[in-house]
């Protein structure tokens, strides 16, 4: 199997140490450097951990010939484009179950007319991860709210969610017990 460990390893500026201690149960940074360069068979379980231990999906981790990736040309900050360091790559936007998205017809807020907004479904017990971050809420006759989750009272079906709806001089919008919301978790926008 293919992994790419090495490559997400570096991307995300962790040492093969660092790794090795994030682990559960903590290895050793030889191990971690073996598995990286194949020259120890990876085994789900082990591809699992190190997934756990880079804050990714096992997935991620998998090079599969069908699912291309893009070079990184230029690292760009600040100083303005440099040259990376090493060869890197990147992977497209892959879809998830439990996905939804938000097409955007016409600019309002941080949001251009094109913009495709990626929103993950989450169940009324996780309601509280999506705090100030923009959402999608269903609302009754096939309606749909969007906008910051600024608030949460209680309740054991999701309660009373606060939203401020996007745009300048909107007023907060009160919604009791959806089903489910979605938390923007991603931004497309063509250039």
């Amino acid at each position: 199997m293919i992994t790419a460990i090495r490559e997400v390893r570096r991307a995300k500026g962790l040492t093969l140490e660092d790794v090795a201690r994030r682990c559960d149960p903590p290895t050793t940074a030889q191990t971690i450097g073996r598995l990286e360069t194949g020259t120890r068979t990876v085994s789900v379980g082990w591809l699992n951990r190190i997934a756990d231990a880079l804050g990714v999906d096992a997935a991620d981790l998998v090079k599969l010939p069908e699912r291309p990736e893009i070079p990184v040309a230029a690292l760009l900050d600040g100083g303005g484009a440099q040259a990376p360091r090493r060869e890197a790559n990147v992977a497209p936007p892959r879809a998830a179950p439990g996905l939804v998205a938000v097409t955007v017809a016409g600019g309002i807020g941080d949001y251009r007319a094109g913009d495709e907004i990626w929103c993950e479904r989450l169940a009324p017990d996780a309601f509280a991860n999506a705090m100030n971050r923009d959402v999608l809420v269903p609302r009754p006759a096939g309606r749909f709210l969007f906008g910051r989750l600024i608030g949460r009272e209680g309740g054991e079906n999701g309660g009373k969610l606060h939203l401020l709806p996007l745009g300048a001089g909107t007023r907060q919008q009160v919604v009791n017990d959806p089903a489910w919301i979605a938390c923007a978790i991603r931004l497309v926008r063509p250039l």
